[in-house]
């Protein structure tokens, strides 16, 4: 439930958005392919984590696996991954506060206010424990998948083939707009750091821990189709000019997609789901951020070492969405950039140098030095996009 619930939240309503210039066919496949890698590389956290105690996070395993250098990069990639995809998901639950208490009431409160109303109540739910997080994840994703399924029926009764495959448009253009979105692809599976919470919560069980990493990325996996084809199949893609020109925000999406729908509960079901996700997922991440954070400052488990620890957390992401409420998409692209290090790059060296120290191991990866390189591959390519992108050197639909 928090691997589903991390990965299917605020990150996923970007997916449309940057997928609206190669479309439904290529997104799809390439939303395969990330998926592949970015599973195995959460597995080859979990064999390098199972040679250290349990409780131990990143700051621990890299350095006694990979030294100090490594190391400080790696705490630079997660600590700017999890922070910014938490200033981003404080940004996206901003959106959705003032979208929603504007179609309840008529009137909502300022971005920063809105902010706050979202971050402070779940900042204590994360510094209470990891079942706390575990149980009301699990209850947000039952509500998330039951609003999710009702909404999207509604939307897949009114999939239009001639939308879904842009068949209208002959001469258009699909491919050159696949390397620009890819960094959003991989953040959106950017459920890394909740492994060694994983190891933590089970202890040394590295076949249930699997588990969890596959059903919970599978999970998302398929809801990320479902919804790329609900949204991509109603919203026609010159269309998506305009949500692309107006921030390309969650409360953007919803409200497209609302206008679309016949369904008169539509605005509602859609309001639902994106709080229910977007919640989860802010669960999720800030748990992987917590667990880290105390680990690198050795803050206990006592009630003064967890408020330590959620001050730490929370602060920062929180003044950011207080002060720059609407960077939303940036942020989420510039997670993925730092993600090809800590969901990529990292894992990958860590899990080659360990079997070479460790000849024993509780847990082996399959695929042997195929998939290390093929993960790195792939790293690296996401991360070559995100550059070209940002110096404007890719195509970016609607810019």
């Amino acid at each position: 439930m928090i691997i589903a619930g991390t990965a299917v939240g605020a990150g996923m309503f970007s997916l449309p958005v940057v997928s609206s210039g190669m479309w439904f066919a290529w997104s799809s496949l390439f939303m395969l392919i990330t998926w592949f890698c970015m599973f195995h590389s959460s597995l080859m956290i979990l064999e390098a984590n199972l040679h250290y105690p349990v409780g131990s996070s990143f700051d621990t395993f890299v350095r006694g696996i990979l030294g100090r250098g490594w190391n400080l990069v790696n705490g630079i990639s997660i600590a700017f991954v999890l922070y910014i995809v938490t200033y981003a998901y404080i940004s996206g639950g901003s959106s959705i506060v003032i979208h929603t208490l504007e179609s309840l009431f008529g009137a909502a409160p300022t971005p920063a206010i809105s902010s706050l109303l979202f971050a402070i109540p779940l900042a204590f739910i994360v510094s209470l424990n990891t079942t706390a997080v575990s149980r009301i994840v699990t209850l947000l994703l039952v509500a998330m998948v039951l609003t999710f399924f009702i909404a999207i029926a509604d939307l897949a009764v009114s999939i239009t083939p001639a939308v879904l495959f842009n068949t209208e448009g002959k001469n258009a253009q699909y491919f050159p707009f696949v390397f620009a979105a890819l960094p959003f692809f991989m953040t959106s599976f950017g459920f890394h750091g909740n492994v060694p919470s994983l190891v933590k919560y089970y202890g040394k069980e590295p076949l249930k821990i699997r588990s969890c990493l596959l059903y919970g990325s599978l999970l998302s996996l398929v809801i990320f189709l479902l919804w790329q084809a609900s949204t991509l199949g109603n919203i026609a893609r010159p269309d998506f000019k305009q949500v692309v020109a107006d921030g390309g925000n969650i409360g953007v999406l919803v409200a497209a997609l609302s206008s679309v729908s016949s369904g008169k509960s539509m605005g509602t079901l859609l309001n639902l789901f994106a709080n229910f996700a977007i919640i989860s997922s802010f669960l999720g991440v800030t748990l992987g951020l917590f667990d880290y954070l105390a680990d690198l400052f050795k803050f206990d488990d006592s009630p003064a070492g967890r408020t330590k620890t959620a001050l730490v957390t929370f602060a920062p992401p929180t003044l950011g969405g207080v002060f720059f409420p609407d960077g939303f998409l940036y942020a989420i692209g510039f997670a993925g950039l730092a993600a090809t290090l800590l969901g990529g790059i990292i894992p990958a060296l860590m899990v080659k140098k360990s079997r070479s120290r460790f000849k024993k191991s509780q847990y082996r990866v399959w695929g042997g030095n195929k998939l290390v390189y093929l993960v790195i591959l792939y790293s690296v390519i996401v991360a070559s996009c995100h550059i070209l992108a940002l110096l404007g050197w890719l195509p970016v639909y609607g810019k």
